[in-house]
């Protein structure tokens, strides 16, 4: 990408053995947000620099505060400018990116300064799952009616292209017939809870 005239691709500083800087994007309650804060809050490689929500009200914000991780808010408008984003995350010194719960599409400026450096949590397996409507309660909506006897969390790269990204991690959890779209919903949401953070320490450590 083009910013001030210099193409910019972050560099980890892993070089130099400080913290890999991480920042969770997130657009709703946080829970996957605050189970990654906890779980990284005593290691010794990875660091939870920053929340970046594009809901001023997301309860996420409120949960990434009370463990003094530092927060911001970036609407669409925000978000889609790299006059905003860049300087943003290059005071926090990011690193990497996690998604988690973030609705909006990333744009390919930052997709480009962070080749391979952003990864998303996908609450049904991928690809057949995915795309355009296919989120939240949407997604275990199509689970449900396509009568599925399994569903599961895919974890990706992310792309400019909505869920279209090379897989890096899929769980999968049985499903019976009488199971209800909440039901479906927690099983696949305790998938997400048990294995997220260990994928995106794995990730790093593979990558730093």
């Amino acid at each position: 990408m083009e910013f001030h005239g210099k193409r910019v691709i972050f560099v980890c500083n892993f070089m130099n053995m400080e913290k890999v800087n991480i920042a969770i994007f997130v657009s709703g309650s946080g829970t996957n947000c605050e189970n990654l804060i906890r779980y990284f809050k005593d290691s010794e490689r990875i660091n939870c620099a920053l929340v970046v929500s594009n809901k001023a009200d997301a309860y996420a914000l409120v949960r990434a505060k009370n463990l003094g991780v530092a927060t911001a808010v970036t609407p669409k408008p925000e978000l889609n400018d790299p006059q905003v984003m860049m300087p943003l995350l290059q005071a926090h010194h990011i690193d990497f990116i996690v998604l988690a719960g973030f609705l909006p599409l990333i744009p390919i400026f930052l997709v480009n300064a962070f080749p391979h450096r952003i990864i998303n949590i996908h609450p049904a397996l991928l690809p057949k799952y995915g795309g355009k409507g296919m989120w939240g309660r949407h997604v275990h909506e199509a689970v449900k009616e396509a009568g599925e006897t399994e569903t599961g969390m895919t974890v990706h790269y992310v792309t400019p292209i909505c869920d279209s990204g090379e897989i890096i991690a899929q769980y999968r959890v049985a499903l019976s017939p009488d199971d209800t779209v909440d039901d479906i919903a927690e099983k696949e949401h305790l998938l997400e809870m048990e294995h997220y953070p260990r994928i995106v320490e794995q990730v790093i450590n593979d990558m730093f």
